[in-house]
């Protein structure tokens, strides 16, 4: 885990609401307390990170936002309707989005069949994804590419792509729902120095273009430090502090937590 990086002073920042909210969340597997007890709240159009030590918790809480997992205890509000139990189809459709931490795509698909999918499944037609599908929503797809910066690779088998460039192509997968928040799980994990800087810009983009909601989840806190408006720490299936980047890195339980301070 790379050491919280050093930022100037900001001013105190309550937690808003509005776009997600998550309410005491508790899940075991086994009598393993995966979450426990986690509140979160979103405001529209804001940019959340969550980090934590392997096994916080991270994937596990993205997972019952997004209908994957049922908690044992609590629930999830997306813009004040609650969601919990709902289909992750149909959590999809009320318009949250979502990337894996492993690659979701099919490779010998180009990058246009792969986005193309994506958006025929959307809108519907999901029946002719493998029939005579190649005219539907052609301008759509190239769209698409176009803002993620793949239009020029449309005709490039996926698979063969390099790992930023397969992590693009799942990033407008999951756009393709036209979603108005979208869940990244490591979003830059396994990628090189350079791929890491265009995902950033490119993620600040993308949510100022399409006045996104992004939650994320992150190892390398450089990344997390350069994007994120408001930080909320997981550890041990718990949140442990929450607020705006400067609070996070001053925290004393956080620094103990990656710093080893205090031991």
């Amino acid at each position: 885990m790379s050491a919280l990086p050093a930022l100037p002073s900001e001013a105190s920042a309550p937690a808003p609401a509005g776009m997600l909210t998550v309410r005491k969340l508790r899940k075991s597997f086994g009598g393993f307390k995966a979450i426990d007890g986690v509140s979160l709240a979103m405001a529209p159009r804001e940019i959340v990170a969550i980090i934590g030590p392997n096994g916080a918790g991270k994937s596990t809480l993205f997972n019952l936002v997004t209908g994957h997992i049922l908690p044992d205890h609590g629930e999830v509000l997306f813009e004040g309707r609650r969601i919990t139990g709902a289909q992750p189809h149909d959590i999809c459709r009320m318009g949250i989005g979502r990337s894996f931490q492993r690659i979701n795509i099919f490779p010998k698909l180009n990058v246009f069949q792969n986005v193309q999918a994506a958006i025929i499944a959307d809108r519907g037609k999901g029946s002719r994804l493998w029939g005579r599908s190649a005219a539907l929503f052609g301008e759509e797809t190239m769209a698409l590419l176009e803002s993620i910066g793949l239009a020029d690779y449309a005709g490039a088998t996926s698979g063969e792509l390099s790992y930023g460039a397969q992590k693009q192509i799942e990033l407008g997968i999951a756009l393709a729902s036209q979603p108005r928040l979208l869940l990244l799980d490591e979003p830059t994990a396994g990628m090189s120095a350079r791929e890491t800087r265009e995902t950033i810009a490119l993620l600040e983009r993308i949510a100022a273009e399409r006045s996104l909601s992004l939650l994320f989840t992150e190892h390398d806190m450089a990344v997390v430090f350069s994007i994120a408006q408001r930080i909320a720490v997981l550890h041990q299936g718990r949140l442990i502090a929450e607020g705006t980047p400067a609070q996070v890195r001053s925290d004393p339980e956080v620094r103990r937590i990656y710093l080893g301070a205090g031991k």
